[in-house]
């Protein structure tokens, strides 16, 4: 299949910037959208559901999958967690005559781009500050003080990469943010 018959949207930004809620609300809005469930070693939290939020997978397993190649994409995030995106699960979506909706990290998302570079539009979902992104992860409750910490450190390091995607959107105020996606994203999925 060519890979410019197909569409791949991919958002990203750091943990805590939006990127999750614009998503969900991009697939409730945008016909022809289908979202690329991510592989992950990480622990489920209470409100995720395998096989919709993630694969929740073993290390196991996921080095399974590395060694015979059926990532797209994959990356140790954490010391010790790793993501990844399944060749699979794109052929899936593309077979069901989706365009594949991303909701990735920094470093997987540019992988994706730089993979399909004719067929993806790459957009980066920043806060209006650090401090912004800070008191978000914080009203999450899902950190310990430590994990809080290495997520506002990698937020910092991620923010640097903004100029490499296509489209950067402050999500400053969420519906306002959301309508701004709907409308880049609908251009793209519709050309």
């Amino acid at each position: 299949m060519n890979q410019g018959e197909n569409k791949l949207v991919i958002f990203c930004g750091p943990s805590g910037s939006g990127k999750t809620t614009i998503t969900r609300y991009l697939l409730s809005e945008v016909p022809g959208l289908g979202f690329s469930v991510s592989a992950t070693t990480r622990e489920r939290r209470l409100n995720e559901v395998e096989g919709e939020d993630y694969y929740f997978i073993s290390h196991e397993e996921f080095q399974k999958h590395i060694s015979a190649g059926d990532f797209v994409e994959w990356e140790e995030v954490y010391a010790g967690t790793f993501y990844g995106t399944l060749r699979s699960e794109i052929e899936r979506l593309w077979a069901d005559g989706k365009a594949v909706l991303f909701d990735i990290d920094v470093e997987g998302g540019l992988n994706i781009k730089n993979h399909y570079p004719a067929c993806s539009l790459s957009v980066f979902v920043r806060p209006p500050s650090i401090e912004h992104l800070k008191q978000r992860l914080e009203a999450r409750s899902t950190d310990t003080p430590e994990s809080l910490k290495k997520r506002i450190d990698k937020a910092a390091s991620e923010l640097e990469y903004e100029n490499k995607f296509d489209v950067v959107l402050i999500n400053n105020e969420r519906g306002q943010c959301q309508e701004e996606a709907r409308k880049i994203v609908t251009s793209f999925v519709t050309s």
